[in-house]
């Protein structure tokens, strides 16, 4: 299916990607990675396909927060040895610089397309979580683990540097400047406990219950303000490169608008009335 960006045609009930899978419940979609016989790697396709996606996103109404997740047991064992790597070893071979580069920079994408999305994702994370795959869980906003999984950030495994997709940024404000040094350094994993002693996951969850988990904080914040979730998402990542100064002056402004909404003023009355404030995301 052809993703359009007008927001009166895109239409994510029906919405059927041909690389992953995707249920829309409610307010909560749900993006499944599905090629579980090979612990959910990605392609080039699927690449694309889930950043035209996270992209359409900003238009979809509908659609309030998002999971992430992968099929059998993992999380996504990074990209495709023999459908990325081996493309990309011989495009190193041919001297294809600028082929490289294009690849590189779709990855990339994909990062900036979750981050510019309003919805916040939770990453629901079993199993194997490596490479692209930790990129994507260090991605979304929100990360519930299992104390099985096993999280690595590989690229030093095959001679490339730490710095893919954005880790280099994103990741050491989440688990620290030292931590995240170590892991990209040294490529190897975290098993689930530590990922929630660090910080990279927000509590850890069964295996048999993580999916449900992830969606049911989903569907919490889908009920929610989702207008002013939506602004919160975006001074989080657009503070990260203000000044302090800045930063409460950019939150004063975001603030304000939030109080033109009129689910502010629903929580006002249900406050006044000793109810539960029911936020329509307006």
């Amino acid at each position: 299916m052809a993703l359009a960006y007008d927001r009166n045609r895109v239409d994510f009930a029906t919405y059927r990607p041909q690389h992953f899978q995707w249920s829309l419940e409610g307010k909560v979609a749900t993006i499944t990675l599905n090629r579980p016989e090979r612990k959910n790697p990605l392609t080039f396709e699927s690449y694309a396909e889930l950043r035209d996606t996270f992209r359409a996103l900003t238009y979809a109404d509908a659609v309030k927060t998002v999971v992430v997740t992968g099929a059998g047991g993992n999380f996504c064992s990074g990209g495709d040895v023999h459908e990325i790597i081996g493309p990309l070893v011989r495009m190193q071979e041919a001297g294809d610089m600028q082929g490289l580069l294009d690849f590189t920079r779709m990855t990339g994408d994909l990062v900036k397309a979750m981050r510019a999305c309003p919805q916040p994702i939770v990453a629901a994370v079993d199993g194997i979580c490596a490479g692209a795959g930790a990129i994507v869980a260090m991605a979304s906003d929100l990360r519930l683990g299992t104390p099985e999984s096993k999280v690595a950030f590989l690229f030093v495994r095959v001679g490339l540097a730490g710095a893919d997709m954005g880790a280099c940024n994103i990741l050491p404000r989440i688990i620290g400047s030292g931590r995240a040094a170590e892991l990209l350094y040294t490529g190897r994993s975290m098993d689930g406990t530590e990922a929630e002693r660090w910080g990279f996951y927000n509590r850890l969850v069964p295996g048999d219950r993580v999916l449900a988990e992830a969606q049911a904080m989903a569907a919490a914040l889908a009920a929610g303000p989702t207008f002013a979730h939506a602004m919160t998402k975006r001074c989080i990542h657009q503070e990260w490169s203000m000044t302090i100064d800045d930063a409460i002056e950019a939150e004063a402004q975001a603030q304000a608008i939030c109080m033109q909404t009129r689910d502010y003023g629903r929580a006002y009355r249900a406050f006044v009335a000793k109810e539960r404030p029911v936020f329509e995301g307006n």
